[in-house]
């Protein structure tokens, strides 16, 4: 049982590395689609690091779930799963939407904030 507190808080405070990765993430993204000196491999590496934070995420409620047994509310649960779907639906769309790559980085990371937002809310209300 001390193993599920442990994760409990773990996917409760990981919750805003995800939240706050992916809003610096998406600001960058977009900003540097208007200024091309923001551009760079960092830029790319936050990106990608932000992103795995929500399969981490993912991976510690699915473990809360599933392991644990506990139950997490159901559009909490459809944010999560949303959240996994939107990386990858960004990453399907890199080549057809090179000319606005930066756009489409931009605006998943703040919607994937929105999504992790939205979760905590629901999360706290339950």
């Amino acid at each position: 049982m001390a193993t599920a507190s442990v994760v409990a808080d773990v996917h409760d405070w990981f919750s805003w590395v995800v939240i706050l990765s992916n809003a610096l993430a998406g600001l960058w993204a977009l900003a540097a689609h208007r200024r091309p000196g923001l551009r760079s491999l960092a830029l790319w590496v936050t990106t990608a690091a932000a992103q795995v934070t929500v399969f981490v995420q993912a991976g510690l409620g699915t473990w809360l779930t599933v392991r644990e047994g506990r139950a997490a509310p159901d559009l909490h649960a459809l944010y999560g799963f949303s959240a996994l779907v939107a990386v990858g639906i960004a990453y399907s769309y890199r080549q057809q939407l090179r000319d606005h790559l930066y756009v489409l980085y931009g605006c998943t990371g703040l919607f994937l904030m929105g999504l992790g937002i939205r979760a905590v809310i629901l999360d706290s209300v339950a």
